[in-house]
C-alpha cells in the first residue's frame, strides 16, 4: 500500500464519518456511535442487495477491496486500540477503581473464564443439534474472544447515560481490563485448537499470563512515571501534550515487541497520567488542553471504528452455516454474560453491599465492539473461521445497537 492510498482511504473515511454523523445529528438523533454503525449497516445492505441486482458492477468486490486494504485487525489492534485506551482510562478515577477492586478483578477473569465456558458448551451444543461441524476447541476459541466486554464501546455509551459513580466504576473497570484477560485466552486456545492439547504445558500458559498480564502492568507503570516526571519539571501544555502522546504510542510499540499486554500497558500509563500526573504535575491550563486533545481525539477514532465497524458486514459470506451460527450466538452470549454476572456478583454479595440493580446494568451494560471483530478476523484460516466470523459480527452488532440504545432505560428501571 503506498502512502498516497493510504491517505486516499484515511480521507473517504473521515468525509463519510462527517457526512454520516451530520445525517444522524439532524434527522436520525441516535447516539453518535451507535448513528454510525446503523449508517454503515445500511450503506452495507445497499451495496448487497445492488451486488445482486446488478453483479456485473462489482461493488461488493470493490468495498470488501477497500477493507482489506483498512486492515481492520491491525488497524485496531495496533493503531486506533492504544490511544481509546488511553483516553478512556485518563478520565477514570482511580480511586473509585481501587475501591472496587475485587468486583472488577472477579469480572474481568472468573467472569471471562465462566463466559468462555457457558459460550463454548452452548455453541457445542447447538451446533451438534443442528448438524454443524465445529469442534469444541474452536467454541472455546469463540467464547474466548466473545467474553470480554469492548472498553472502547463501553465508554462510549457511558459518555451519554447516566449511571451512578458506584456502579459506572465498576462496568468501566471491568472493559478496561478484561480484553487482556480475553487476549491471552484467545491466544492460548488458537494454539489448543490448531495443534491439540499437547501443543499447549501449564508452564507455557503460565509463562504468558505473567509476561503478558504482570508485564504489561509493571511496562505502563514504569512508562507512566517517566512521562509524569517529564511533565513534573516544566509547565508548557504543548510539549505536555505531546508527552502524553508519546506516552501511549512508546508504551504500545514496547509491549509489543517486548510481548507484553499493550492495552493493559495503556491503561495503567493512563490512569497513572490521569490521577497523579493530573494532581502533582499539570497546571490548571495544562488540564484542560490536555482533556481536550484526548476527547476529541477520541470521538474522532471512535467515529471512524464504528463506521468501519458497520461497514464489515460486507466481508462476510452468508451460507446456511454461517446464517445459523449468526442467529445462534446472540441469544447464547446473552445466557452466558448472565450466569458470568450472577454468579460473581452473588458470591461478593456477602462482603460488599451493591446498588440495586447492578447486577442487570451490569449483564445489559457488557457490551461487545471492534476487538473482537478484530480478534475474529485475526484467526488463522480454517473452515471454521467463516462461522466465528458471522457469529462474533451478529453479537457485536447487536450488542452496539440494541443493548447500546436500550442500556438507559435499564438503569432508569432498575437503579434505585
Amino acid at each position: 500500500m503506498t502512502i498516497t492510498s493510504i491517505f486516499h482511504l484515511a480521507a473517504l473515511l473521515v468525509t463519510l464519518a462527517a457526512g454520516l454523523g451530520y445525517i444522524n445529528h439532524r434527522w436520525l438523533r441516535l447516539p453518535h456511535t451507535i448513528g454510525l454503525v446503523v449508517s454503515g449497516l445500511v450503506i452495507s445492505a445497499v451495496v448487497l442487495c445492488a451486488d445482486l441486482i446488478l453483479p456485473s458492477l462489482g461493488l461488493r468486490d470493490l468495498v470488501r477491496g477497500t477493507l482489506a486494504r483498512l486492515e481492520f485487525e491491525d488497524t485496531l489492534m495496533k493503531a486506533f486500540l492504544s490511544f481509546l485506551l488511553f483516553a478512556g482510562a485518563l478520565h477514570v478515577d482511580l480511586d473509585s477503581l481501587i475501591a472496587r477492586r475485587w468486583v472488577i478483578g472477579t469480572l474481568a477473569t472468573v467472569g471471562i473464564v465462566i463466559s468462555t465456558l457457558v459460550v463454548a458448551g452452548l455453541m457445542y451444543l447447538g451446533f451438534s443439534m443442528s448438524g454443524v461441524s465445529i469442534s469444541f476447541p474452536y467454541c472455546l476459541v469463540f467464547g474466548a474472544l466473545i467474553s470480554p466486554t469492548d472498553p472502547v464501546a463501553v465508554m462510549g455509551i457511558l459518555k451519554k447515560v447516566k449511571v451512578p459513580e458506584t456502579l459506572r466504576a465498576k462496568i468501566a473497570g471491568e472493559s478496561l481490563f478484561n480484553d487482556g484477560v480475553g487476549v491471552v485466552l484467545v491466544t492460548v486456545l488458537v494454539a489448543v485448537a490448531a495443534g491439540g492439547e499437547e501443543a499447549v504445558t501449564f508452564s507455557g500458559v503460565f509463562g504468558l499470563l505473567v509476561v503478558e498480564v504482570i508485564g504489561g502492568i509493571t511496562l505502563g507503570l514504569g512508562m507512566g512515571y517517566v512521562a509524569y516526571r517529564a511533565m513534573q519539571e516544566i509547565d508548557e501544555h504543548s510539549l505536555e501534550v505531546l508527552i502524553t502522546l508519546a506516552l501511549v504510542m512508546g508504551t504500545y510499540a514496547l509491549a509489543s515487541r517486548l510481548h507484553m499486554s499493550g492495552p493493559l500497558a495503556v491503561v495503567i500509563a493512563g490512569l497513572f497520567i490521569g490521577n497523579h500526573g493530573k494532581r502533582f504535575a499539570m497546571s490548571e491550563e495544562t488540564r484542560q488542553h490536555i482533556d481536550t486533545f484526548w476527547s476529541v481525539l477520541d470521538e474522532v477514532l471512535n467515529s471512524l471504528l464504528f463506521l468501519a465497524i458497520g461497514f464489515e458486514v460486507v466481508s462476510i459470506s452468508v451460507t446456511g452455516r454461517v446464517f445459523g451460527a449468526a442467529l445462534l450466538a446472540v441469544p447464547v452470549v446473552l445466557v452466558a454474560r448472565l450466569i458470568a454476572v450472577s454468579v460473581p456478583m452473588t458470591v461478593l454479595s456477602v462482603r460488599d453491599n451493591f446498588t440495586r440493580g447492578a447486577t442487570s446494568v451490569l449483564i445489559w451494560g457488557g457490551l461487545r465492539g471492534g476487538i473482537s471483530v478484530a480478534l475474529a478476523l485475526g484467526l488463522p484460516p480454517t473452515p471454521e473461521k467463516p462461522v466465528i466470523l458471522a457469529a462474533t459480527y451478529s453479537v457485536v452488532v447487536f450488542s452496539i445497537v440494541v443493548q447500546g440504545l436500550t442500556i438507559e432505560r435499564v438503569v432508569q428501571a432498575r437503579v434505585r
